[in-house]
């Protein structure tokens, strides 16, 4: 492979920094109209008026839709929405279709009128009286109330309740400590938007800011009642998701406002919906226990999360890396969930493992300390190759490399096992570490690749471009697989039309989609190769297919390179403008498990057929170092340097890769020292409204950023042999960093994010 790996610079960089990339809320329409939503004022209760006189008068407007007059909306039904393929909601809540308030925030109308400005203006003269509801909005006050859930996204949640107490209590060492992460929001740069354009009574068009253009058009397709194909959405550029976009019903209100005005319909949450509307991250209480034999082997692992949810059936699954880490043979991973009248939480970059790991990895630093071992060596005697649940070895493996690796590159050897004992000026300095890991998720996918007469290539797909260089890499690919350059591959996504594929979340899209992507080009040269064979005018004519080469733009034969047929004479020759061709690959590799074929349609695989699964499992794994300086006058802390090293099997492209880490690093640094949604405990809602005080790390808060990777390709999850790399690269960090914090200090900071208050309070 010649182009892939290859840091190349985004193919649409250009077009991002000149302002010609054109996103959801700028594909304008004529005779378009604007929607404002009005949101809820209580956390809980019921609306018994609307009186929208006063708005219906001001100038501009359109239309004041409500509970009173919306259009009514498929019902929620799981067993419907599962088989149309529309059960993976942000929330459970058709938009405007009862009385009811769940959460300060909810939407309870909307205004469309000819400006934004005049529906901005009328939403505020729209009288709304309720009856209110004490809410339950504190999460430390309703855990005594709170349940047990049986299953977690299919899955048992409950892992060996009550079966940790006894070993822990003969282990040799044992600590056990609670630590708490806040509720925190995606913030993307883009916020969310939609415009919806209806093209008759049955068939719409959404341009919406969106993570999955096939799953939001099939949620769109069951709520309005409309067939699938009916239903086109459209996102080339997304500026950001974090796990945010794509699941929430605002888009379906904004349909409906356009149906009942019969004029295109634009709405643009602001920045405030955006902490009210679009999720969150819900807050945790995490008691780790951990304990330990006299040689410093674990002998139990315990971790229990607190946090709550709210209209869905979504939690933070805290313990999630604490069933992957680590040689252990006990180990208990539960949960207790209370419901909150807060809007609604949801998936958050690296769900469940973000603060999950901040628990775990600050409790394993813990119990190095307390057993004076090395953080790192402590780690390598407790390394498993093996998934702790099932007994499978790892699909591919390197997290010992990356322990060595970033240890060396970080000068790790340096530290000073007891705290306090380095100082630069007034600073006291400190070094912290912390393992990083991520599952290695595949789905189904289509692809097509598409020649040109002039030999030039398209690549379509309905993937999605969140930031993270998917058109560049899918180009790459494309690249290697066909022998043309990279300046001759146009690549088309972010369109429902294209061939599915699946939702840009879990870290997923690379490993998913690019295996398809080379497949189809596979059986494009196969079309090209058989037209050569056959054309007794071809250099090539007579050849055995499996005798054949490619590079350049060519075809040849193997063994002697002269005998060649270029790909734009084969199709001249054929009195061919183009061809296509077109593949399905499917979750795991394995036999019989991919399979080319015209429809480009993801096909569930049998459980039998999926051997690889069956037989391994699929994670990611790295190792994150921080250096902080305290000023212990101010309580401040700052991270003055940081190493990330990973192993997320092959890299695609080392620029876009190693940005994805860079980034997730910094997401990680402002969850350690600064992010936090704080709740007004009587009414329920945010006070941290904007990012003027929703804080979030700016370039003087960032250090360098040390990235490496290991880059073995995992033979198992598929022919191109690369993991995602979107979210795994935030996990640890805030442990690295408070773990740090603890190094240079002496203070153990439990309690995210590590503010000043709580340095002077521990």
């Amino acid at each position: 492979m010649s182009e892939t790996g290859k840091p190349i610079s985004r193919i649409d960089g250009r077009m991002k920094v000149s302002g010609k990339a054109t996103y959801s809320a700028e594909f304008n329409q004529p005779n378009m109209a604007y929607a404002f939503p009005v949101r809820a004022t209580i956390a809980k209760g019921k609306i018994i008026l609307i009186d929208d006189a006063n708005a219906k008068k001001e100038p501009g407007v359109l239309a004041v839709i409500s509970h009173k007059n919306a259009l009514r909306l498929k019902p929620l039904d799981i067993q419907a929405q599962m088989k149309a393929g529309a059960a993976f909601l942000g929330e459970n809540l058709p938009p405007l279709q009862d009385n009811l308030v769940h959460y300060h925030g909810q939407f309870i109308a909307v205004i469309v009128a000819e400006t934004y400005e005049q529906a901005r203006s009328a939403a505020y003269k729209l009288k709304v009286r309720y009856t209110t509801e004490k809410g339950a909005v504190d999460l430390k006050t309703e855990v005594p109330k709170s349940k047990r859930p049986k299953m977690f996204m299919g899955e048992e949640a409950q892992i060996n309740e009550g079966k940790a107490a006894a070993p822990l209590a003969d282990s040799y060492q044992k600590i056990e400590h609670t630590y708490t992460t806040p509720a925190e929001h995606h913030h993307p740069m883009e916020p969310h938007a939609t415009i919806a354009v209806w093209d008759g009574d049955d068939k719409i068009t959404l341009y919406d800011a969106t993570q999955g253009v096939g799953l939001t058009g099939t949620i769109a397709a069951y709520f309005l009642g409309l067939q699938t194909e009916n239903v086109r959405i459209i996102a080339p550029f997304v500026g950001g998701g974090f796990g945010s976009k794509g699941l929430w019903l605002h888009t379906i209100m904004v349909a409906m406002a356009a149906k009942a005005t019969g004029r295109p319909v634009k709405l643009a949450l602001t920045r405030q919906m955006m902490q009210t509307n679009v999720g969150h991250r819900a807050a945790t209480i995490q008691h780790v226990a951990l304990g330990t034999d006299a040689d410093g082997k674990l002998s139990v692992v315990r971790h229990h999360t607190d946090t709550y949810n709210n209209l869905t059936q979504f939690f933070e699954p805290s313990g999630k890396q604490s069933l992957v880490l680590y040689k252990a043979p006990n180990r208990e991973v539960t949960y207790n969930i209370a419901q909150l009248n807060r809007s609604t939480p949801t998936f958050m970059r690296a769900p469940g493992e973000t603060p999950g790991t901040f628990a775990l990895e600050s409790a394993m630093d813990e119990m190095a300390y307390k057993l004076k071992v090395d953080p790192v060596e402590f780690r390598i005697t407790n390394h498993t190759t093996k998934d702790p649940m099932n007994g499978h070895d790892f699909s591919s493996e390197f997290l010992l490399e990356c322990y060595r690796l970033g240890a060396e590159r970080f000068g790790w050897a340096s530290r000073n096992m007891e705290p306090r004992q380095k100082r630069n000026g007034r600073y006291l300095v400190g070094y912290g570490m912390a393992t990083a890991t991520y599952p290695g998720g595949r789905s189904a996918a289509s692809v097509k690749v598409l020649m040109n007469a002039k030999g030039d290539v398209t690549v379509l797909t309905a993937s999605i471009d969140i930031g993270t260089g998917t058109y560049t890499v899918l180009a790459q690919t494309a690249a290697d697989a066909l022998g043309v350059p990279v300046e001759r591959i146009e690549v088309k996504i972010g369109d429902s039309s294209l061939p599915a594929a699946p939702l840009a979340g879990g870290s997923q899209t690379t490993a998913s989609i690019h295996p398809a992507a080379m497949e189809a080009c596979v059986l494009l040269r196969q079309q090209l190769a058989a037209l050569a064979i056959a054309d007794p005018d071809s250099r090539l004519s007579g050849q055995r297919p499996e005798g054949l080469g490619y590079a350049d733009g060519r075809l040849y034969v193997k063994g002697d390179d002269k005998k060649s047929d270029t790909y734009v004479n084969i199709l001249s020759r054929a009195k061919q403008s183009e061809m296509e061709a077109c593949a399905t690959t499917l979750p795991v590799s394995g036999a019989g498990l991919t399979v080319p074929g015209s429809l480009c349609t993801p096909r569930e695989t049998p459980s039998e057929q999926n051997t690889d699964i069956k037989q391994y499992a699929f994670h990611s794994f790295g190792a994150q170092f921080a250096e902080v300086w305290v000023d212990e006058e101010l309580g401040t802390i700052r991270v003055k340097r940081f190493t990330s090293v990973q192993d997320v099997g092959r890299i695609m492209n080392e620029k876009t890769a190693r940005s994805q880490i860079i980034g997730g690093v910094i997401f990680g640094i402002g969850a350690a020292l600064m992010e936090t949604t704080e709740y007004d405990k009587r009414w329920g809602n945010p006070v941290t409204r904007t990012l003027a005080d929703y804080h979030v790390p700016v370039h003087l808060d960032v250090p360098p950023i040390d990235v490496h990777f290991i880059g073995k390709p995992d033979p198992h999850i598929s022919p191109i042999g690369a993991r995602g790399i979107g979210e795994i690269g935030i996990t640890g960090v805030s442990a690295a960093i408070a773990n740090a914090v603890f190094n240079a200090t002496g203070k153990r900071l439990r309690d995210l994010p590590l503010t000043p208050d709580k340095f002077f309070n521990t």
